[in-house]
């Protein structure tokens, strides 16, 4: 994120002697961006970031993807994917291509194990439950509607209150506020949809220094890889710097509206490298005296669209629930079901509430999908019957 944090205990200067009141020396460690010309943290740690006991592979960790068949419109139902086990183990890729994966994850137990990403950003959406995100900057305590932006490198644990519901974004590139947003230096701009006050960064956390067995599972090389540390790896007596994960909640974002259909350009969110996140949130609609509320057909000549809905009534889909994921491929129009666009005139506002992401390479259906697939939707524009 675009703003300087410090939290905890740090020296005057970098790079220099910080000392324990037993006069042993902190050890400092730089986690940082773009070989060192990206966002960058330093970080203070009672034990040598690199003590690990014991090394052991676990296994692969792509996605199996399957062959698309003839392009169409699709749509996924997950309301009842299988709840169980801790956030990382629940979850399920869905759709994904180089740039980007995109699943649902809905996890009953807390972790019992730390973990860390050391190839992707990850969005962590949080749909329904609470918890707290424990990481060596501090905790970041979440509920209904935060995007939890968790770094490269991040080794953390999420604790929960119960059962959660979460839409995961994976991405090997930065997670950041749009370009068009922000000022030459990184700070975000006054038509903005959002600013920096309702960025949440982690309260400072009492370093531990408990030694024994502690696992972190570390996704890298498209494997999964245990580590056991002879001490607990948030031993951080303090940082500072610009990165770190951070919250942000759906609800903060402010829409923009407009006498006549804004384009879905104006509810973007974040951009990674080659797609886009976007929050429809509840909102006012067109005032133009003869506007119509409902979007125009349009066509994604060159983008992928994945739509997660959240709450509320779509006016413009029929057959699509809570929960449901639906994806509109590159090549082909989309846009209202029959009726939907007469429906609307006179609408004054919408209480929808949805997650959506564009991506600029056509994405893939993972297997795990398939399952999930509710048939037929592409002839839900000719089908008054449907579904």
């Amino acid at each position: 994120m675009p703003y300087y944090v410090q939290r905890g205990d740090v020296p005057h200067k970098r790079h220099t002697q910080f000392r324990k009141p037993d006069g042993g020396l902190f050890r400092e460690e730089v986690m940082g961006l773009e070989g060192f010309h990206g966002l960058q943290s330093l970080l203070y740690h009672h034990f040598l970031p690199p003590r690990v006991m014991h090394t052991e592979y676990l296994g692969p960790a792509k996605t199996d993807y399957t062959d698309y068949g003839a392009v169409r419109h699709r749509a996924f139902a997950t309301a009842s994917v299988p709840a169980g086990g801790d956030p990382v183990s629940a979850r399920r890729t869905l759709l994904g291509n180089k740039d980007v994966t995109l699943g649902v994850s809905r996890p009953t137990a807390s972790m019992n194990y730390f973990y860390r990403n050391a190839q992707a950003y990850e969005v962590w959406f949080v749909h329904e439950g609470a918890g707290t995100l424990h990481s060596q900057f501090g905790a970041l305590s979440f509920s209904p509607g935060d995007y939890l932006v968790i770094p490269f490198g991040t080794t953390w644990r999420m604790d929960l209150s119960g059962e959660a519901r979460f839409f995961v974004i994976e991405s090997p590139s930065e997670i950041e506020p749009p370009k068009r947003y922000v000022n030459k230096v990184g700070q975000l701009l006054e038509h903005a949809p959002y600013c920096e006050r309702d960025i949440r960064a982690p309260a400072f956390v009492d370093a531990s220094t408990e030694t024994g067995e502690f696992e972190i599972r570390i996704k890298v090389r498209d494997g999964i890889s245990r580590h056991i540390l002879d001490h607990h790896p948030h031993d951080v007596v303090g940082w500072d710097g610009c990165l770190y994960p951070w919250a942000f909640n759906i609800a903060d974002f402010e829409p923009i509206t407009g006498r006549i259909h804004q384009p879905p350009p104006v509810h973007q969110t974040f951009q990674g490298w080659n797609f886009v996140v976007c929050s429809f949130v509840p909102r006012l609609f067109d005032y133009h005296p003869e506007g119509i509320p409902a979007p125009y057909n349009h066509s994604n000549v060159n983008s992928d669209e994945v739509i997660y809905y959240c709450d509320g009534n779509f006016m413009s889909r029929k057959g699509i629930d809570k929960y449901d994921i639906t994806m509109h491929p590159s090549g082909l129009p989309h846009g209202p079901q029959p009726g939907a666009t007469e429906a609307s005139i006179g609408a004054k506002e919408t209480h929808e509430l949805a997650v959506m992401v564009d991506t600029f390479n056509p994405l893939h259906i993972a297997v795990d999908a398939l399952e999930l697939e509710k048939p037929g939707y592409q002839t839900s524009w000719i089908d008054p019957n449907w579904p």
